[in-house]
């Protein structure tokens, strides 16, 4: 799956711009050394620590992360990223040189121990000590190395892209002038790996089939009928100015769906929202409405807190889940691990493992309800197992798997979402986030036969906000409201 797969490449980005931080660091050093006849036979301990590298790597990261250098844009310039990349080292050294003198390093301070170099400064005279040189030659070498590394790698992707991998699928609502420049701008600028599959028409009674050497495959009115047949990644939306009024019902349309949308407005940039994320394809303004939020380096982080979540809980629990198997098997005839399919990132389907709580298996597949209170087809220790969530553990190897997260919202059957995203809006969008073995909701009380609306809001709000912080506050929360809840039955 393509979602999956981004997180191959920005993990090869985060790796190789720790590698030039960490080498920038260390050059820097050296030439301190060699400038100032510092000599090269230091101890193992001024090795580590001299050259700055423990602590410029992991600003200099989260600095990327925060100029949005982590994020899979295809349409991003490469001018537009070496921006970025320059903001990101002047933070970098800014955060740097503020710790150095916090922590009272005299030679960022003041002038440092003999040996500097004079120079001057609007008539005053400065002195550039070996820890000023080191700092700046880091600051330096810092923003051409991750210029070079970064253009590089971009280059190897586009010419991957153009030989036919790693592409994506999109559509493009609109046949007129706005639509076919956007699908000529698309062509023009293969590197971004987008392939256009149809077009859908503006209007009705178009008529045409054909636009631009692509089919049209009907109308915007038909529009969820379209991308149900022909599943795209990405929907760009280029209708007319006369139009643009269509809009928020088009939005509202694709709230069914789990795909990235894209508005290409018929305006110059400055008359667009300014809450949206604006983009540029070959110059052309792109309008992010939508995306997915658990994508760079965030993404890999909280992918390495389910790895580390799960194996830490499979370890802790497995005790307690051999006493919980023995107690299913003696609860009655039928497995002892119960599977079911759930929707999860994207729209995929999967297998969700639970310690089986009914009496028959077949119930729970073939009623299309959720489980009441005093529940019938519920064992007694299934009873037990649901109030305490120890049903719930084996999911833990899906988090393994990759198929959910430890924080998220909860997965559904498809049947449910069939009949939600018609009468909930939004409720798709939950899918824009791995499914989660505890949520915001859950913390909240709201598990079980409770408010779909209410869970359907904390959701939402979940996804708006979504950080690495969010998630470990939320897993600090099961400890206390998690397990034992009144609403699980």
């Amino acid at each position: 799956m393509l979602r999956e797969r981004r997180n191959l490449f920005i993990s090869l980005f985060v790796a190789s711009d720790a590698v030039v931080i960490a080498g920038a660091c260390y050059a820097a050093w050296g030439l301190r050394r060699g400038v100032f006849g510092e000599g090269f036979a230091p101890g193992w301990d001024e090795i580590i620590k001299q050259p700055l590298a423990l602590f410029a790597v992991p600003v200099g990261l989260y600095a990327l992360s925060a100029c949005g250098l982590y994020r899979p844009r295809r349409d991003r310039s490469i001018a537009g990223e070496m921006f970025g990349v320059v903001k990101a080292c002047v933070a970098t050294v800014a955060v740097l040189v503020l710790a150095l003198w916090a922590v009272g390093f005299e030679g960022i301070a003041g002038g440092g121990e003999g040996g500097g170099a004079q120079g001057s400064l609007l008539g005053r005279s400065v002195e550039i000590g070996p820890e000023r040189f080191q700092v700046g030659a880091a600051a330096a070498l810092m923003a051409v190395g991750l210029c070079l590394e970064r253009a590089s790698l971009r280059m190897v992707l586009r010419a991957i892209r153009r030989r036919g991998w790693n592409r994506r699928s999109c559509c493009i609502v609109g046949v007129g002038r706005l639509a076919q420049v956007t699908a000529r701008a698309i062509e023009r600028n293969a590197w971004t790996g987008l392939d256009i599959a149809y077009f859908v028409a503006h209007d009705a009674g178009d008529g045409r089939e054909r636009c631009l050497g692509r089919p049209v495959l009907g109308s915007a009115d038909e529009l969820e009928q379209v991308l149900e047949k022909h599943p795209v990644d990405a929907v760009y939306l280029a209708l007319p100015q006369r139009q643009a009024d269509r809009l928020p019902d088009l939005l509202r349309r694709l709230d069914r769906f789990a795909v990235e949308v894209r508005i290409v407005p018929e305006v110059m940039p400055r008359y667009l929202p300014s809450h949206s994320m604006v983009g540029e394809l070959d110059g052309m303004p792109v309008l992010a409405y939508r995306e997915t939020p658990a994508d760079g380096l965030g993404g890999l982080l909280k992918r390495a807190l389910d790895l580390l979540g799960a194996t830490a809980a499979l370890i802790l629990f497995s005790p307690v889940m051999l006493v919980v198997a023995g107690l299913v098997a003696l609860s009655g005839p039928g497995p002892i691990i119960f599977r079911q399919r759930r929707v999860s990132l994207g729209g995929s389907e999967f297998w969700i493992y639970k310690f089986r709580t009914m009496h028959h298996v077949a119930d729970e597949r073939e009623e299309l309800r959720w489980t009441r209170r005093d529940d019938p087809r519920v064992t007694p220790i299934g009873r037990w197992l649901r109030r305490t969530s120890l049903d719930e553990l084996p999911q833990l190897f899906n988090v393994l798997r990759g198929e959910m997260s430890l924080v998220g919202p909860r997965p559904e059957r498809p049947e449910f979402i069939e009949r939600f995203r018609d009468d909930w809006r939004g409720y798709v969008i939950r899918h824009h986030v791995k499914a989660g073995m505890t949520g915001w909701a859950q913390v909240n009380g709201l598990r079980g036969d409770t408010s779909l609306r209410k869970r359907l809001q904390y959701d939402l709000f979940y996804i708006r906000h979504w950080s690495v912080g969010f998630d470990l506050k939320i897993l600090w929360l099961t400890l206390f409201r998690g397990f034992l809840n009144r609403n699980a039955h």
